[in-house]
């Protein structure tokens, strides 16, 4: 008989702290999905991982900040923007990237966001958007798609959510996307990408939350969702869709459009205010 050989190290091991597994996620939360993409992306990019740093505020994937094996800071909550600026502009040559999700993000730290895209900051930030407060109980957030359900809105959310891709290029991002956990190359080769463009980045991925969210919009596992983003996921190029035509509506079979949809060069922050001095 065969002697299988059992790996003695993943090949992420030297990234991502195995010694803080087996993570918190509930089963069909695509948050690792993420986490995976950008630890690969960290290796891939050749960038020193000592000039790598991971900021997150509270949540489901503020964890993120807890499982890296690089420089991470975990922060308050809403505040991982802030904290993010200040160390990129104590240290320039670090790679800062803030990955948190779409209500500590774009909810209590909703003024941060806007403002570190406007001023063009040179961060990047990976926004993980599972359409509610997963971590607390599965309330309605910010992004949650009218008409979705929460547990604090269970006939359905009334309020307009924020279409993210819209907002930020409205803020004035160098570089917007957005993805799904079904596409884990494109987000990994959109991380690497990142790095490389200066200036502020903004990155939205969709993942699922079956506990969180799913439970109540009858989506019962991650595997389902995934398929929804399969099924109705389009892949649009620069210009073929206008911003206001990014929000997401899950009551009806309408498309969801991912792709990179701005890549610009404005001046980052800090060169502007050196060429202005």
């Amino acid at each position: 008989m065969d002697t299988v050989r059992i790996a003695d190290r993943h090949p992420l091991d030297e990234i991502i702290r195995s010694d803080r597994m087996p993570h918190i996620w509930c089963p069909g939360c695509g948050i690792g999905i993420v986490m995976r993409c950008y630890a690969q992306a960290i290796l891939e990019s050749e960038i020193p991982q000592d000039k790598q740093v991971v900021v997150s505020g509270i949540g489901c994937s503020g964890r993120v900040a807890g499982y890296m094996n690089i420089d991470s800071y975990h922060t308050t909550h809403g505040r991982a923007i802030p904290f993010a600026v200040g160390i990129k502009l104590a240290n320039p040559e670090l790679m800062v990237t803030v990955f948190s999700g779409d209500g500590d993000l774009a909810a209590i730290g909703g003024n941060h966001l806007i403002h570190a895209a406007r001023r063009n900051v040179d961060i990047k930030v990976i926004c993980v958007n599972n359409f509610n407060y997963g971590m607390t109980g599965g309330q309605v957030g910010p992004t949650t798609p009218q008409g979705a359900r929460g547990t604090t809105a269970p006939y359905g959310n009334p309020e307009l959510p924020f279409n993210l891709p819209h907002l930020m290029a409205a803020c004035g991002a160098n570089y917007l996307s957005r993805w799904t956990t079904v596409h884990p190359r494109q987000v990994k080769d959109d991380i690497i990408c990142t790095f490389a463009k200066s200036g502020f980045t903004f990155m939205e991925v969709l993942a699922p939350c079956p506990v969180g969210f799913g439970k109540s919009n009858s989506i019962e596992t991650g595997l389902k969702e995934m398929e929804l983003y399969r099924q109705r996921c389009v892949w649009v190029n620069d210009g073929d869709v206008r911003a206001e035509e990014l929000g997401i509506d899950l009551r009806e079979d309408q498309p969801i459009f991912i792709g990179n949809f701005i890549d610009q060069d404005r001046p980052a922050y800090k060169p502007a205010v050196a060429e202005s001095g």
